[in-house]
């Protein structure tokens, strides 16, 4: 079953349940907010596993994605669907070539707070979007659980681990009780990303269709 254009932008994973300490919200926000604002670009192959509320597994993705801020974001899905996602921070085009057809929406409120957009956005503002903590320190890995304070958001509570200051994983859980674990390989960080890698290129016959909010 082919993932819709919200799902794969919010990496749909699960929060690991903390049993221990965590640092105060606006210390792990501010962390957290440093670690992401150094990413002047960020590029990296990915696998994507989803999992159900049983803890059977339901899909697994392979693809590619680059980040660059500001704003510039490009997700490829090559295995086992077909599918490329391109946000420039005002609209977002999905192009499925399966089923021959592009679909573009402007980004609203909701869109521009999804977590995949963390690498290519604005986070200044992460307190004010998401509860953000910490567990204890482990040598060479970095926790910070987020959990969104807007009610209508996409997700209920994302992950991020990084290993030696470099971001490696996510895991979120969605509404649906479904779980995601996406791992990043090969990543390059601040390597210049030219703007014309943000570009969805798609044939003239292609479908296209424009949502409504």
């Amino acid at each position: 079953m082919k993932s819709i254009c919200g799902r794969i932008l919010a990496m749909a994973t699960v929060l690991f349940a903390l049993a221990s300490p965590t640092w105060a919200d606006s210390q792990a926000a501010q962390a957290l907010a440093g670690k992401l604002a150094s990413y002047r670009t960020y590029q990296a192959d990915f696998i994507q596993v989803v999992v159900d509320g049983t803890g059977t597994q339901v899909q697994e993705s392979h693809g590619n994605l680059k980040a660059k801020r500001p704003g510039l974001f490009f997700w490829e899905a090559e295995t086992p669907f077909a599918q490329t996602i391109v946000a420039d921070g005002k609209q977002v085009e999905v192009y499925d070539p399966d089923l021959e057809q592009v679909t573009i929406k402007d980004m609203d409120q909701q869109m521009t707070s999804t977590p995949a957009l963390l690498l290519s956005g604005e986070v200044d503002n992460l307190e004010e979007a998401y509860r953000v903590t910490r567990p204890d320190d482990t040598p060479g890995v970095d926790d910070y659980v987020l959990e969104p304070r807007n009610a209508d958001s996409l997700f209920l509570s994302l992950r991020l681990r990084f290993r030696d200051d470099v971001l490696s994983e996510m895991r979120l859980q969605d509404s649906l009780d479904q779980v995601s674990i996406l791992r990043f390989e090969n990543v390059q960080v601040n390597e210049p990303v030219a703007d014309a890698a943000f570009t969805l290129d798609y044939p003239d016959s292609v479908d296209v269709i424009k949502s409504a909010q």
